[in-house]
């Protein structure tokens, strides 16, 4: 009888350590929580990451529209009726401010194109002239490139409703940039971030380019129909 009563007793003393026994605890724990610890460090990281270029794309895109629009009128506006003219080395120079404003952060993943759009008098929007521009890897001046978008295309239903003023111009800038991200722990895929701006022109009618495609015409470089 002692010897059941002895081994019920030293059976209860091992599940009673058992339940005390602490060792390996911290271990268990940290094997546990690592891969949740991981997931929102790397999480936070890229969406971090990700936000701060979104936010530099739209930033781009406002830029690159407002210096457009900037663009000063010719000396001889009243032959030109009021229409200020830009160049390659005007668009250049408007396109590499988006390497200052990527800072920190590799700019070549991102498509740059500027274009103007002429509203006209039954509120159809077309493209005037368009250029764009790509970064190659650690360059510090942009590429001019074909656009993606011509002479004549209509971009009605692009516009918004409310900048459908007729008889009007507008610049439009549109920037992409494919974020891919570093580690890859939480997107696992690249990412298309983009951003649009549409400014008026502010020193003249219309802003042409190189006055094509009215070289015929000069008088007549901002139609109005």
């Amino acid at each position: 009888m002692k010897a059941i009563i002895s081994g019920r007793m030293r059976s209860r003393r091992r599940f009673t350590d058992l339940l005390g026994d602490c060792r390996g605890l911290a271990a268990t724990e940290f094997a546990i929580i690592l891969p949740i610890m991981l997931l929102a460090f790397f999480g936070t990281v890229e969406f971090c990451s990700a936000v701060a270029i979104d936010r530099k794309v739209t930033l781009t895109a406002r830029t690159l529209s407002d210096l457009t629009s900037q663009q000063s009128s010719t000396a001889n506006s009243n032959t030109y009726n009021n229409v200020a003219v830009i160049a390659d080395p005007d668009l250049q120079n408007n396109f590499d401010a988006s390497i200052g404003i990527m800072a920190g952060y590799d700019p070549s993943p991102e498509k740059l194109t500027l274009s103007e759009i002429y509203v006209d008098s039954t509120g159809v929007a077309k493209i005037q002239w368009s250029k764009a521009a790509i970064i190659g890897k650690g360059a510090s001046q942009s590429t001019m490139v074909t656009s993606p978008r011509n002479a004549g295309d209509d971009v009605t239903s692009v516009v918004p409703t409310q900048l459908l003023v007729k008889k009007t111009y507008l610049i439009f800038s549109e920037v992409s940039y494919q974020y891919v991200p570093t580690i890859g722990y939480v997107l696992k895929n690249s990412v298309t971030l983009n951003d649009v701006s549409y400014t008026r022109p502010r020193q003249a009618l219309c802003i042409t380019y190189n006055l094509q495609p009215q070289l015929t015409n000069p008088g007549n470089a901002c139609p109005q129909t």
